[in-house]
């Protein structure tokens, strides 16, 4: 029997992982075609500064949802 749950998480993972790539990829290349290396350096260090908070709330709301899971059980 199959864990639909586990396949949905799974799959919504895979496609935070391909956006969050091509984002990288794409948008890096393509400021890197436009303006050169020194923006697409610049640029690239700007996705990954506006990735940290992004991040940091998904953490946060990872430890929330095992705090309830594990209250839960109790």
């Amino acid at each position: 029997m199959r864990d639909l749950r586990e396949y949905a998480r799974q799959t919504n993972i895979r496609l935070i992982i391909g956006v969050i790539s091509i984002t990288l990829v794409l948008g890096t290349g393509l400021i890197l075609l436009i303006y050169g290396p020194g923006a697409a350096s610049l640029g690239f260090l700007c996705l990954l500064g506006a990735g940290i908070p992004i991040g940091l709330i998904i953490l946060l709301m990872l430890f929330l949802d095992f705090i309830i899971k594990k209250r839960q059980n109790l």
